[in-house]
């Protein structure tokens, strides 16, 4: 089964191929074709990898969101970079869907009642489910009638307990939808599915807290392969301090700017979601290796906005902790828990009370799926590669074989 994956994040657009002989197990595998815009720049830099090792990058000439995609997709199937012979050979497409609502928290594929649905909750999550639908639409010009499934991000933590999915404000809330949902859970089970194969132990006994750091954060507390707690709420907004969004605040604040400064509803949005978090405190920029830059320059308001990401993380790790009633291993994943020595030893040297303790020269390899340690902690601390991807082919072979099974 050739399974496309489209992976829409809030500065990226990935996607893979995958093929799929058997059912899913082990380690993730390779995929055959593999395409990425970055939007975070003046012009999208795209760039194209096959199995076979032909590439291609360069920023597009297009600036239009959809044309780019669309030129990405094409080069599956023609080109130095083609992978397959034509559209005919996709069996089906995977959509990471970031926000469900409260409808949507199980693998579906979509229908024209789904893509409706997916709109309407778009304005809980205006940075991703619109490029999402977008390349739904995209993926049904180019390819056809092929099978299409939404795998949604807050599947994961749909079963949260309701001490720790509902907000304290009016009971009313909670029917309508009000609630918090949470995000980055299909990374999130991954890595606890993931932790528990590299430790060799029983995911249904480990208590485990996620870092998914990348231009969006969130953390997770995961007990015995169950979502308990995660840092993002009703929207992608709430939680940790992110490259362009501020985690929690005091909602005081956004009262104030409405009646105070005048500011409007579309206002406050772009303030939240695209001139805040380390971009806003450094007014350099939303991305880690530019903040660690100038911090080494002794930029000052780099410095604070490197320090107050590395408080809140704590801040969170800690809570984290607390809700699983202890730890059995920290993760470190997605873009900036992957690759920055930097944010994990500064992270983690505050932790020594949790049994947590790196090994520095571990900790600088830039590791992948490994546990760096040291050997006198207790409490395993682990580098493990963001397989989003991965997750939603799975999702989407498994849901294609169920529904192919004939009833008895």
């Amino acid at each position: 089964m050739n399974v496309l994956v489209l992976n829409s994040g809030s500065s990226s657009q990935k996607s893979c191929l995958y093929q799929i002989q058997h059912a899913p197990q082990g380690d993730p595998p390779e995929c055959i074709w593999q395409g990425k815009i970055d939007w975070s720049g003046k012009a999208p830099e795209v760039s194209i990898r096959s199995a076979r090792g032909d590439s291609s990058a360069g920023a597009a000439r297009n600036t239009g969101r959809g044309s780019v995609v669309e030129r990405m997709l094409q080069s599956l199937w023609s080109g130095k970079t083609k992978a397959v012979s034509g559209p005919s050979e996709i069996d089906v497409v995977g959509h990471r869907v970031v926000h469900g609502g409260p409808r949507f928290f199980e693998p579906v594929l979509l229908t024209s009642a789904v893509r409706t649905a997916i709109k309407k909750v778009s304005v809980f999550a205006p940075l991703h489910n619109r490029a999402e639908l977008e390349g739904m639409a995209i993926a049904s010009k180019l390819l056809g009638a092929v099978p299409q499934v939404a795998v949604f991000d807050t599947g994961f933590h749909h079963d949260m307990p309701a001490s720790a999915s509902t907000y304290p404000g009016p009971y009313d809330w909670l029917k309508e939808g009000i609630r918090r949902y949470g995000f980055h859970g299909i990374n999130h089970q991954y890595c606890s599915e993931r932790t528990a194969q590299l430790l060799r132990r029983n995911p249904n006994r480990l208590r485990i807290v996620t870092c998914h750091l990348g231009n969006g954060c969130s953390l997770a507390a995961i007990k015995n392969g169950r979502s308990m707690d995660t840092t993002m709420g009703f929207t992608p907004l709430e939680g940790l301090m992110m490259g362009t969004r501020p985690g929690s605040v005091d909602p005081g604040i956004l009262t104030y700017l409405m009646r105070h400064k005048k500011l409007s509803g579309g206002q406050i949005d772009e303030i939240l979601n695209q001139k805040s978090g380390l971009l806003g405190i450094s007014g350099i920029s939303g991305d880690m290796r530019d903040i660690l830059a100038a911090v080494k320059k002794r930029n000052a308001r780099a410095k604070l906005a490197f320090d107050i990401y590395i408080h809140r993380l704590r801040l969170g790790i800690g809570s984290m902790i607390a809700v699983l009633g202890g730890i059995d291993a920290l993760v470190f994943t997605a873009g900036v828990g992957e690759n920055s020595p930097k944010v994990r030893s500064s992270v983690c040297e505050n932790l020594l009370f949790a049994g947590i303790k790196l090994d520095q020269k571990k900790n600088r390899k830039i590791p992948q799926d490994q546990n760096i340690s040291d050997r006198s902690a207790s409490v395993p601390v682990l580098v493990i590669h963001a397989e989003e991807d991965w997750m939603i082919a799975r999702q989407c072979w498994r849901l294609l074989q169920e529904k192919s099974r004939p009833i008895s």
